[in-house]
This record gives structure tokens, C-alpha cells and sequence, in this order.
């Protein structure tokens, strides 16, 4: 599963499931996350100008609309700062995930969650 969660902790962007292990990177190709990032996350210049964004995993592509860490090697503490100050923000949607376990325990139980023998999208949507 892949979610966007905004500051108030709602998921505001949910989806899954990806069969087996795969790349954060390609889960948010498939998602089409971005190209809705491109298109809603922008303000008028006369309203204060820039984009939005989303602060993400290490592994997502680095794009206007979806930030995440610098890497650790050779960084400034500015940026060390930066890095500490956002991991705080990732740990939320972790927290996010183990919330809706937490709540609704039969979706934990990953050897009952069997891609294409069980609606398992729809039962951890309905969590």
C-alpha cells in the first residue's frame, strides 16, 4: 500500500495493494500521485506564489510537488537539521498504518491477505 497522509493525520491519498515486494519508486508511478501533485498542489503567484509539496521516503524521485531527504553523506547541518526536523513527518504515516492495524486487527494478518483470493484494497480501505 502506498498513502499520503496531510498534517491533521487523515489519509488523504490511498493505494494498493502491490502484489510482492515492490520499489516505492514504482508504486508511485502507478499510483498517479503525481500528476495530480502537478496539478492541484500549485497557488497563484498573486497569492503568495510557488507549490506545495509532499516530503517523502528516501526512495521516491526528487520533483517540484514531492521532496524527501538529503542523503547523509557530505551534508550541511542545515541539512542535517532539515533531515531530523522531517523524520518526525515520515514516522506519521507509519504511525498512520499501525493505527488502522491497530483498530482493525484482522488486517495484520498478512498470511490471510491473499492478493486475487480476497478484496484486500477493499478491506483495508474500509479500515
Amino acid at each position: 500500500f502506498q498513502s499520503v497522509v496531510a498534517p491533521n493525520g487523515i489519509i488523504i491519498h490511498f493505494t494498493g495493494p502491490y502484489e510482492g515486494r515492490r520499489h516505492d519508486a514504482s508504486m508511485l508511478r502507478d499510483s498517479g500521485l503525481l500528476p495530480q501533485l502537478q496539478q492541484h498542489f500549485q497557488r497563484p503567484v498573486a497569492n503568495g506564489g510557488g507549490a506545495y509539496c509532499i516530503y517523502g521516503d528516501p526512495a521516491y524521485p526528487i520533483r517540484a510537488q514531492l521532496i524527501a531527504p538529503y542523503p547523509t553523506a557530505n551534508i550541511t547541518q542545515a541539512q542535517r537539521d532539515f533531515n531530523k526536523d522531517m523524520s518526525s513527518v515520515r514516522q506519521s504515516v507509519e504511525w498512520q498504518f499501525g493505527k488502522v492495524v491497530q483498530q482493525f486487527a484482522f488486517l495484520d494478518f498478512s498470511r490471510n491477505l491473499k492478493i486475487l483470493l480476497q478484496p484486500v484494497a477493499k478491506m483495508y480501505i474500509m479500515g
